[in-house]
């Protein structure tokens, strides 16, 4: 009797579960959580049994089971007997025999499927083999029902038959085609597709599977086709899924794919989302199997006229140019949909191909008297801009010109879309647009800002002048100035009047970041019309305090801060005060500010442009700033782990983004407040470069705030930030003493090496590895523990290690039947990404070696075979480069010890001195160089094999070429280094003179303070072969020296620049040789000489 009292009251906590009203639902999920798990699934299945029990709780009770055994198994079924374990199991399956309610059915089998999921163990057997029993029975079972619910376990978990799949596989593949010839049960057909598609996706790996189904992909595309008609996209979506994850399956049925996607696409019955959908199977092929797809152009030429037809399904609206409030677009639209899909496929497939398929129908639509046909095409323009980019580039005059016709279109929504196609090429062909049509252009879009009866145009004109002048030379921008200024001045008036007036702000708040962009390349040239625009833009931030203000004012924050840094402290300085005190008075109200307040992350940005316009003196606004900063660094993101089920109930649109785990799980994220986090740390960031030891109060929170954001994988612009943070915290950190900088260190070491080795992103990757040598060279030698040592070993094996697989990985690639150009140039990328890790793994073994000598050796011998691997004639000629430079450290820090590997690089070395690549002949010189400097006695018969092969270099005809000087200058500093510090090598007298006429070095600013170092030690002794008879050299002297300060090779810090100047004064004294020097000098050579005599 209790027992029925007690599932009575659970049916009612059930049915509050359910409650419209949240403190009654609220209450019920406490009361829910308290009951133990073993008695939860008791009542959860005697509810999903009961006849009696409403459908609504039925369901009820079946969805909080599934998710009961999806996130919580581990806890609970294990601690229940044998007995309950086996009562569970039977009562599912009977339930979905004997349950007459689809819903409920469908709902029982899910749980099912979950059950299974969990039953397999870690050696792939099913622990539940009554299971693979009932699915077997029910697919050749006479009911409907069954042979459904067998099909929907499946779809929801195709790897049920765990480590039996490959003994199963005739038996799956004979019950998936069976099912899918159902001809009396069209929906039995189409779980069928679905439950096939499944089974592709989870084995995308295996190629032998996918080959041997590839036979049921021609039911798979019927039962897209049926289904669409019948108002269900389920198997389409499965389709979009196949050709994102698994796009090879459907390479020997890509044309009748290609086709059926292309009919429904431009089937104007079915639903704007089923067309989507198809289309989207196109796009998606066209970024995963772009190769693949490029061998159906005929196709997808077809496709492109589908794309712009959907983009001129636009709705007419009186009210549209005069709205104040941008909407976000409409992203179901069919003209939201064609626009991406063109973008996507035109960066997909590339220029090469979607130009001429495209251009003469963009053409024809401009010429279209419907206003909707010319948006589109201008549209349709600016979305091709990026993946066409290079065809574009050769036709732009003509494209450009035609474009600007459109700003003087007598529809507004026409003249917007030119705007937006000139704003669009203004960022894709920068700084070549702004150099080519600088003229046309800002006249164009000037007189299209005065358009004052359409405030939607003029603020997309505004929009567009941003994406110029962002780009724009300044050299460019400066003739413009006085018209810009006094364009955007009027109507920064007039919008002001009419915000007063009427309280619109549309137009104001772009014009406002209009101006703070033209100041922002104008810099000091903007000076002279500072005063022109302060006042009123501190009148908007006192003034524009109502809510629906808020954009304009954070927009106004930073068009003052920018304005000022383009103008310099001395400037500012008299307003500075005042807009600190504005802005404090934003920061006393910002703990009342909402999370999504747009002005936050305005203000953060600008508080840092403060700190860099003010220097040492912002550090005592720190306290103020520094609150709300952490506050937003330390926005923590809302996350969720869903399962499809789950997923269907959150859409989007509400701000999540959702990636797809497989197995039918998704980790959701809401997006609300990352750009701002990642904002925030950037400022952290900038704090900590320009405040340095003022910055000391702060770095123990912000390390504690930064290093666990090495591990935030949501955001790449957060990690970078926190890497970057590193050694600039440290660097601040000095001041306190030695002690709360090893403790600082000791904080962040462990966290910067594990990254190096989980880092997803190569980008990041770079950042951490980075700040990583950075850190070490900053603290030294003993640094480093042996764990620290033991570790970052293993993850720099690994690198290595990943670095030839990956290049083995791209010959394969290049034998693949798909192959083509396109595919190299994405082959080539990656090659670049690659070398790119391979530099930083060299800057981490510099500083390592830097600050360690020997000591650290044996350390190093367990990745010696793989950097005497990269310098093998064979392997590409970065590798080579970058060994070579790790074994230039191993000479320069490790010496004499170094020689014990002679053997492995001394050979390869002098090679490469004649190398047809210029990296690695620079590389090798440079080796030379620190061998002659550091190396010890044992490299002498080196240095002198070296010396002829590198004359050689130095005398070839191209060898001051572009590509060639680098390594010529470092064959000249290396000869150099040879004569001074190992002159027992070489025959001093006879190279010297030729030393002599090749200074002095220009390129290479480290390297030409060695060689003037040596100059100065020839001059300072007197060197007769230096000076030459009665010091005849001495007008060739001046000529190097005068030339080498002209260019800046030699800077006032350096200790030679004093000894040079000496030199200079002490011919200063003599009068007639004096003038006889200076007198074959040009003007700008007597000038640096007359500055470094001033300086030195």
């Amino acid at each position: 009797m209790a027992e029925q009292q007690q599932q009575q009251q659970f049916y009612l906590l059930l049915g509050n579960l359910m409650s419209p009203d949240n403190n009654v639902r609220k209450q019920s999920e406490e009361a829910y959580d308290t009951i133990v798990g073993q008695t939860k699934i008791t009542f959860l299945l005697q509810a999903i049994r009961d006849v009696s029990a409403a459908e609504e709780v039925k369901q009820m009770a079946a969805v909080l089971l599934r998710r009961l055994l999806s996130s919580s198994f581990e806890e609970i079924y294990p601690g229940l007997t044998l007995e309950m374990q086996t009562v569970i199991k039977t009562e599912l399956l009977t339930s979905i025999q004997t349950e007459t309610s689809p819903n409920i059915r469908k709902k029982v089998c899910d749980i099912a499927a979950e059950l299974t999921r969990n039953l397999i163990d870690d050696d792939g057997n099913n622990q539940w083999p009554e299971v693979l029993k009932f699915l077997f029975d029910s697919v050749n079972s006479d009911s409907v029902n069954l042979r459904e619910s067998a099909l929907h376990i499946f779809w929801n978990f195709p790897g049920i038959f765990g480590n039996q799949q490959q003994h199963y596989m005739e038996v799956i593949k004979r019950m998936l085609v069976q099912c899918m010839q159902d001809q009396d049960n069209p929906h039995i057909r189409t779980l069928a597709a679905r439950a096939a598609s499944a089974f592709v996706l989870s084995n995308e790996g295996n190629t032998a599977l996918l080959k041997h189904f590839s036979d049921l992909l021609p039911g798979i595309l019927q039962a897209v086709n049926e289904s669409c008609y019948q108002s269900d996209d389920s198997v389409l979506k499965s389709l979009v899924e196949i050709a994102d994850t698994a796009p090879k399956y459907l390479r020997p049925n890509l044309e009748a794919t290609l086709q059926l996607c292309l009919k429904l696409c431009a089937d104007s019955n079915l639903t704007n989302m089923q067309r989507q959908l198809a289309l989207e199977v196109i796009v998606t092929l066209s970024e995963t199997a772009a190769a693949m797809l490029r061998k159906h152009t005929a196709i997808v030429a077809l496709s492109v006229p589908q794309m712009l037809a959907m983009m001129v399904d636009l709705e007419d609206d009186d009210e549209w140019a005069m709205a104040d409030e941008l909407e976000d677009d409409d992203f179901d639209s069919n003209a939201v949909a064609g626009e991406s899909a063109l973008d996507r496929i035109a960066c997909g497939l590339g220029g090469k191909i979607i130009l001429p398929m495209i251009k003469q129908h963009i053409m024809t639509m401009l010429q279209n008297p419907d206003w909707k046909y010319r948006h589109a095409g201008l549209m349709a323009l600016s979305a091709i801009g990026e993946g066409c980019h290079q065809q574009m580039e050769a036709i732009l005059q003509e494209i450009v010109s035609f474009v600007l016709i459109f700003c003087s279109d007598p529809h507004p929504r026409v003249r917007y879309a030119a705007c937006n196609a000139i704003g669009q090429m203004a960022t894709d062909f920068a700084p070549t647009f702004q150099k080519k049509f600088h003229d046309k252009v800002i006249s164009a879009l000037l007189q299209t800002m005065e358009d004052q009866s359409n405030p939607r145009v003029q603020a997309h004109a505004a929009a567009a002048l941003i994406n110029f002048t962002e780009d724009c030379p300044k050299s460019l921008l400066i003739p413009y100035l006085d018209s810009l200024v006094q364009h955007l001045h009027v109507i920064m008036v007039a919008k002001l009047q009419e915000l007063i007036q009427k309280g619109t702000k549309l137009v104001l708040e772009q014009v406002v970041t209009s101006i703070a962009s033209v100041a922002d390349t104008a810099e000091e040239k903007f000076v002279p019309y500072y005063d022109l625009f302060m006042p009123s833009l501190k009148h908007i931030v006192e003034n524009a305090v109502q809510k629906e203000l808020r954009l304009l004012r954070g927009k106004t924050i930073e068009c003052i801060s920018l304005i000022g840094l383009a103008v310099g402290k001395e400037k500012f300085m008299p307003d500075a005060s005042a807009v600190m005190q504005l802005l404090l008075k934003t920061q006393t109200d910002f703990n009342d500010l909402e999370d999504d307040d747009p002005q936050i992350s305005y203000m953060i940005s600008a508080w840092a442009r403060m700190c860099k316009i003010l220097g040492k003196e912002f550090q005592q606004y720190l306290p103020v700033v520094m609150g709300p900063l952490m506050k937003t660094a330390s926005i923590k993101p809302e996350v969720a782990l869903l399962d499809t089920q789950d997923m269907e109930s959150i859409s989007e649109d509400d701000g999540w983004e959702f990636v797809n785990l497989g197995d039918q799980q998704s980790f959701g994220i809401k997006t609300a407040g990352l750009e701002e986090k990642a904002t925030a740390c950037q400022m952290l960031v900038c704090y900590a470069k320009e405040l340095k030891e003022g910055f000391v109060e702060y770095t123990e929170q912000v390390v504690k705030l930064m290093v666990p954001l090495l591990k935030f994988y949501f955001h790449d612009g957060v990690r970078v930030a926190a890497a970057e943070s590193m050694p600039l915290l440290l660097e601040c950190a000095r001041v306190r003493g030695p002690e709360y900088l090893t403790q600082m260190w000791h904080f962040m070491c462990d966290a910067l090496i594990k990254s190096i080795g989980t880092e997803p992103d190569s980008d990041v990757l770079s950042e951490i590895m980075h700040s990583f040598a950075k850190c070490i060279e900053l603290m030294g030698d003993g640094c480093l523990n042996n764990e620290h040592f033991e570790e970052l070993g293993g993850i720099l094996k690994g690198k290595l290690e990943e670095h030839f697989k990956n290049q083995e990985l791209r010959h394969t690639k290049r034998q693949d039947e798909d192959y083509d150009e396109q595919v190299e140039e994405s082959l080539q990328d990656e090659d670049e990404n690659d070398v790119y890790i391979l530099t930083k793994v060299s800057d981490i073994l510099h500083s390592v070696f830097s600050s360690y000598k020997e000591k650290v050796l044996p350390w190093f011998e367990q990745l010696l075979q793989l950097i005497v691997q990269l310098i093998c004639p064979s392997r590409p000629w970065a590798d080579r480069q970058w060994g070579l430079c790790i074994f230039d450290d191993v000479v320069e820090h490790c010496s004499p010890a170094s020689f014990k590997y002679a053997e492995v690089f001394l050979q390869p070395m002098l090679q490469s001195l004649c190398d047809t690549s210029p990296e690695v002949r620079q590389a090798a010189a440079y080796g030379v160089g620190v061998m002659a400097q550091y190396g010890g006695e044992l490299y002498r018969p080196f240095c002198t094999e070296a010396i002829p092969l590198m004359v050689r270099v130095i005398q070839s005809a191209d060898s001051r070429v572009k590509e060639n000087v680098n390594a010529t200058e470092n064959c000249i500093s290396a000869v150099g280094k040879v004569m001074r510090f190992r002159p027992e090598c070489v025959n001093v007298n006879e190279i010297l003179p030729h030393w002599l006429n090749w200074l002095p070095l220009l390129e290479d600013k480290e390297e030409a303070v060695h060689t003037f170092d040596f100059l100065c030690d020839l001059i300072e002794s007197n060197n007769p072969i230096v000076l030459g008879p009665d010091n005849a050299n001495l007008p060739k002297i001046f000529l190097i020296i005068a030339d080498g300060v002209a260019n800046e090779s030699v800077k006032t810090e350096d200790a030679c620049s004093k000894r040079m100047a000496d030199v200079i004064r002490q011919v200063q004294g003599s009068g007639g040789l004096w003038t006889q020097c200076v007198s074959t000098l040009n003007e700008t050579q007597q000038k640096a000489i007359q500055e470094l005599l001033n300086t030195a």
